[in-house]
């Protein structure tokens, strides 16, 4: 292993997509709104997408990863073995065997839906969860973990957030990883306000990876700017930087990405070096042609100048 005298360590932030969308469901779980959502899910292949999402951190190793979206999705089918799609569990073997050694740093579950029936009797539990993982190298050795819920929700739907305390040749630093509301601007901003008054108060240097479902200058993202977090992107990115979104069904053709809504964001004693999207080119497509996920991903590098803890 080298020596990297300059702390330069690169981060990726992915909304990997549950796989399904789930306006279906808003009006009540029916069962032809089950039945709707969890075909698309089986439609939109995860085992095969987290080949291409594991082919995409292969080419850029990034040092740590936060994922939204990392479901665990359960089927009991009758008269047959319970079908499991654990989304790290599928993402990580993958990466083993791409001779990638990533292990999962922190995971906050969010909201748990149990065993609703579809219109074939098949009962499906699905728990929405978020995930910090680390590439297993010896310079990096996290000694503090946190896994908390929002206090604030919307229609009930539980999000969260976790962090992760890391020290690195003498200095410590922490990295927040979350998934903000997407259907209410006025959680969002009260879920942003979260962040910054508990894991984001502190005098660390400081990392949020997150799909914030907001543009630049949106309420939720100034309250991150106002408390002197800074935007990779817009410091060191090329382009409109659009993570956002394809199809819910994932074949769209063209690229329909058209907004900037998950970030990599940083304090105290950071300095962006680059930023770029994956996930979001012709050929990063499976060969059945699903795009890997609903979301491009950002990933970017950063030198950790001279922070020592005190």
């Amino acid at each position: 292993m080298e020596r990297r005298d300059d702390f330069h360590l690169s981060f990726l932030t992915w909304n990997i997509y549950l796989g399904a969308d789930l306006t279906p469901l808003a009006g009540g779980l029916t069962l032809a709104a089950v039945t709707q959502v969890f075909r698309q899910f089986l439609a939109t292949k995860f085992p095969v997408r987290a080949k291409a999402i594991a082919r995409e951190i292969a080419s850029k190793k990034p040092d740590l990863i936060g994922l939204q979206e990392a479901e665990r999705w359960e089927l009991v089918i009758p008269y047959f073995p319970i079908v499991i799609y654990d989304f790290v569990e599928l993402l990580l073997n993958e990466l083993e065997e791409r001779g990638l050694h990533y292990g999962v740093a922190a995971l906050n579950n969010n909201q748990n839906v149990q065993n609703v029936l579809d219109s074939y009797g098949n009962k499906i539990t699905f728990m929405d969860r978020d995930v910090i993982l680390i590439r297993k190298e010896h310079r990096l050795k996290i000694i503090n973990i946190q896994e908390f819920n929002f206090t604030t929700s919307f229609n009930g739907f539980l999000r969260g957030w976790s962090a992760i305390d890391v020290k690195l040749d003498g200095h410590i630093f922490r990295m927040i990883n979350t998934h903000l509301e997407p259907f209410n601007p006025e959680t969002r901003a009260a879920q942003a306000t979260e962040l910054i008054n508990d894991p984001a108060n502190c005098n660390l240097p400081l990392i949020i990876t997150g799909d914030l479902n907001s543009t630049p200058n949106s309420t939720p993202y100034n309250i991150f700017i106002k408390s002197s977090f800074r935007d990779v992107w817009s410091e060191v990115g090329e382009g409109s930087g659009f993570t956002c979104c394809q199809a819910s069904n994932l074949l769209n053709a063209v690229s329909t990405l058209n907004e900037r809504i998950d970030y990599i964001l940083f304090r105290n004693g950071w300095k962006p070096i680059e930023a770029e999207l994956i996930g979001e080119s012709q050929s990063d497509r499976t060969r059945t042609g699903l795009w890997p996920s609903d979301h491009a991903g950002v990933l970017s590098k950063l030198d950790l100048e001279g922070h020592h803890h005190d």
